[in-house]
């Protein structure tokens, strides 16, 4: 996950309040200072500073999510009759890895988690056998659904999914305060596993 940092500089970026903010903040020191050397140091320290800010915000989504399951795997898959957690393994070391659990407050349904490939390992069609696994696990245990979230800056893993037949359920922004400042969209999506073989 911490892969996608730079990319949400660049939305977080692209975000109309946060252009209004750079332009009359250079504006002002532009006006004030009357020279350009002061606004493009301060906007290039105030550019520095929300990098910093934003990655560590980043890190703290992703501790908050690791923390949900990742934990004590054993406890959360191994340990639950409808839970399963797969690794993909090359070269002797984990290359990807993949998890299902039954969905909170919802019968019939599972959720697919911590779908991940290692980066130099991508393309060579471990995520689909990851999720091809899982699928059919689902399937075999009678479940009726299998959701997923997914963030707008994992067009590869949204790209994945909708190759393996998921179809998209719902949007929604990521509900903290840096979610919303930097508008943060989560897609649900959902494979039906009712009527397939």
């Amino acid at each position: 996950m911490s892969e996608y940092v730079p990319a949400l500089c660049l939305h977080v970026l692209r975000q109309p309040w946060v252009l209004l903010v750079l332009g009359c903040t250079f504006c002002l020191l532009l006006a004030s200072a009357r020279s350009l050397l002061l606004p493009v140091l301060a906007l290039t320290l105030l550019l520095a500073l929300a990098r910093h800010l934003l990655g560590y915000a980043w890190s703290t989504y992703i501790d908050r999510c690791l923390g949900d399951d990742l934990q004590d795997i054993a406890a959360t898959y191994a340990e639950n009759a409808g839970a399963q957690f797969w690794v993909a393994e090359a070269d002797e070391r984990v290359v990807g890895t993949v998890g299902l659990r039954p969905a909170d407050g919802t019968d019939g349904e599972v959720v697919l988690k911590r779908m991940s490939v290692r980066k130099d390992y991508r393309g060579l069609g471990i995520a689909t056998a990851l999720g091809r696994t899982a699928l059919a696990f689902a399937r075999q245990r009678g479940y009726r659904a299998v959701v997923l979230n997914t963030l707008m800056l994992q067009h590869e893993a949204r790209a994945l999914y909708e190759r393996l037949g998921f179809r998209q359920q719902r949007h929604y922004v990521l509900p903290t305060i840096y979610g919303r400042l930097a508008n943060c969209t989560i897609t649900t999506y959902r494979y039906d596993l009712s009527g397939t073989p």
